[in-house]
Order: structure tokens, then sequence, then C-alpha cells
């Protein structure tokens, strides 16, 4: 199965429908967690600001008006995740957000007592937190503590209360991510950031994979640093934002973030329920094509993102799946986007105990906006011949 657009020529059309659905043509796009759609709302108010004139900083009436667009949009994110409009840092996305996050908080806390150098992260996050933790112990003197996950994904409020008696004076900050971006595991982020409270710890959450499908409040979740980022739901690569910059700042793509973001929370409810099915339907269908793939992460349930399937496919390479798929016209990922590309296994499941041929033969299916029930019919139809190929492929 190959894929045309609507005119049908061969190509990929992007954009959603009038329905929100299926203007990719034939291309089934299970790769949501990676990027988003973007929403029409967003495009149209994107597009309407491309054509002002405008630098915020200038003092003059363009600049007032583009300063105006920057502030009410900053108001709407704020109002979208429960948060003040002061406590929105607007940034290029969510690895820019992650950075600020993790060493400001580390530079602050060490300036404040020289004794706080221990920064405690949950082993299976985005490498945009992992990487700037593990810059900080290379060049900053940061000790970075890894926190026990179990077999789902999961940190425990007991686990991570025993990392912090273990030595409370030491710790810098907390990172855990709010829902993982290649299991889907979501995490007791209210009771983890409780217990960083009891200690006056900093908690920062990775929420980039959650704002667009679970209820993501700031200020109700009681954490102190928190990364959001336009495109995961339905808004512009490019602009992101820490919930806790000065200068010029990318006028259009800003708007277009904040629309997505208060269209996203008005039918999050909804929409998740509708991924939910969509998910649960397509690990009917692969479980019964090929019936020793392995779903991992929590079960369908609240413990997992309602648009995340992950599987491993004992005896295939992801990257083999990834190709083979693609021919066919389907569209997933074989984990993080950041590290697609290079050969090596899936840094998530390891640390949630996988052995290396499971954490190599694993696929990721994402639902968003623009998924339908097709989308699961097609990945059925194809993956039990896809997978039986990789199998070949990887015995001669």
């Amino acid at each position: 199965m190959g894929y045309t657009d609507r005119a049908g020529q061969p190509g990929y059309t992007g954009g959603a429908g009038a329905d929100g659905r299926h203007a990719h043509g034939d291309l089934v796009y299970l790769d949501h967690a990676a990027t988003a759609p973007m929403l029409p709302e967003a495009i149209a108010s994107m597009t309407e600001e491309l054509a002002h004139l405008g630098n915020p900083s200038s003092l003059h009436n363009a600049g007032r008006r583009a300063r105006r667009v920057v502030e009410e949009s900053r108001e709407q994110i704020a109002e979208a995740f429960s948060a003040r409009p002061s406590e929105v840092i607007f940034t290029s996305g969510g690895t820019e957000a992650d950075n600020l996050a993790l060493k400001g908080l580390f530079w602050a806390r060490r300036d404040a007592g020289p004794a706080r150098r221990r920064i405690l992260v949950n082993p299976a996050e985005h490498h945009a937190v992992l990487d700037s933790a593990q810059w900080l112990a290379g060049h900053e003197g940061a000790e970075v503590s890894w926190l026990p996950v179990d077999g789902a994904g999961l940190i425990s409020v007991a686990g991570l209360r025993a990392a912090i008696e273990a030595d409370p004076a030491s710790v810098a900050l907390i990172s855990i991510m709010w829902a993982n971006n290649e299991v889907g595991t979501i995490q007791p982020v209210a009771g983890l950031a409780a217990v960083a409270a009891e200690y006056g710890i900093p908690f920062h959450t990775d929420a980039v994979q959650a704002a667009a499908q679970v209820p993501v409040s700031f200020s109700g979740a009681g954490v102190d640093a928190l990364t959001i980022t336009g495109h995961k739901f339905g808004g512009p690569v490019g602009a992101g934002a820490l919930l806790l910059a000065r200068g010029i700042q990318p006028v259009p793509a800003i708007r277009a973030f904040a629309t997505a973001a208060q269209a996203v929370a008005k039918s999050r409810d909804e929409e998740a329920i509708r991924l939910a099915a969509l998910r649960d339907d397509l690990v009917s269908r692969v479980l019964a094509a090929v019936p020793d793939a392995i779903l991992n992460g929590p079960p369908p349930g609240p413990a997992r993102l309602p648009g995340n399937a992950h599987f491993s496919f004992p005896g295939c390479e992801g990257d083999a799946l990834l190709m083979l798929l693609d021919a066919k016209g389907i569209a997933c990922s074989t984990g993080s986007a950041c590290t697609a590309g290079v050969a090596r296994p899936s840094h998530v499941l390891l640390a949630m105990g996988a052995d290396e041929a499971r954490a190599r033969g694993s696929l990721r299916f994402s639902f968003g906006a623009t998924s339908a029930q097709e989308d699961c019919a097609a990945v059925g139809d194809l993956i039990g011949e896809v997978v039986e190929r990789a199998r070949r492929a990887g015995r001669s």
C-alpha cells in the first residue's frame, strides 16, 4: 500500500482536513508522539500573524501590537495549564525548556547550598532531561541518582522518599516526566511532587507527552517547573514553554501555540476517550496477528496515555519493522524521534528491566487528532506479514 494525496499525486499533503482526519491522503500516520499535525485554528492564527510586522520589544505601535499578542498568548497558555501568566516562560520547544529547568534549578540550589549536588532522575526520561543531567555531572560536579522504575516504568512514592532520605541535604532537584514518550506510562506526579515539597526540594516534570491527552495542571500538581511544547498537540514546531524570554519572541509561533493549547484543553477529555478506543482496537489487532508480541508499559487504563501503544516483537529489529511498514505507507516509530536513526536499544525498556533484544525489537504507535479506525485496520492487516519478513531477514 503506497500513499497519495487527494488529487491522486504521490506525496504527503500535511494539515488536518475539515473533519480533523485523513488530510494526509492514504498515509497511516501513527507517530503523533513525535509530532502532531497542526490544528486548523493554529494554522489560521499563525498565518494571520505572519502578515503583521512588529518586534515585541519595540516601543512603536507595531511593536506594542506584537507585545500584546505575546502577552495575550501567555495568558492563554497559563489558563490552559492552570498557571499564572508570570509563570510562563516561552522557549523554542521542550528540549530548551528541559535544559533551562534542570540547569537553572541546579545552579540556584547549589549556589544557595554547596552540598546540594544530587539530581534525582527517572532513568526512562527523554534525552533532553538525561543529557542535561549528565552534562551537569560532567561539567558542574553534579551527582546523578537514578530512581528505580518497575516493569511498567512507574516510580513509586515510597521509592522517591527512600532516595531522598538517603541524604536529603544533598538533593538539588528532582526531575520525573509526567508521561513517558515511548511506552506511555503516566507517573503519579502529584504524589511524587508532594514528597519533594516535604523536603523543600524543587520538582520538575516534563509534561510534553501528557499535555495533549491527560489533564495537566501546574498549580494542581504542586510541581515547581513544568515543560510543554506546541508541536505535540497541534501547535507549531519551535514554540514551547517552561512554566516557572526575554528579548525577541517568535510572535506567530507563540500565537499559534496558544491557540492550539486552548483548543486541546477544551476537547481533551472527549478526545482521550476516542484515542483510548483506537489504541485498544490496535492492541487487539496486533496481538491477534502476532500472538507473541509484547505490549510494553502499563496495561490500558489510567496509568497509560490513551494514544500510546508500544510493542516488542521477538526475533525482530525495530528499524527493520519501521522501514517495512514505511514502505507500506504506515508511519510509526522505534521510540523517541530525537534518537531515531541511532542504532541502540531503547533506554526506557532497559530501565524497565527488559533485555537488549526486546529493547531493540520495539515499535511505538501513537494516536492523535487525525487518527481513525481505518488506521488500526491497516496496521492489523499488515503487521503479521511485516513481522514475519523482519524475522526472516534477522535469521539470514
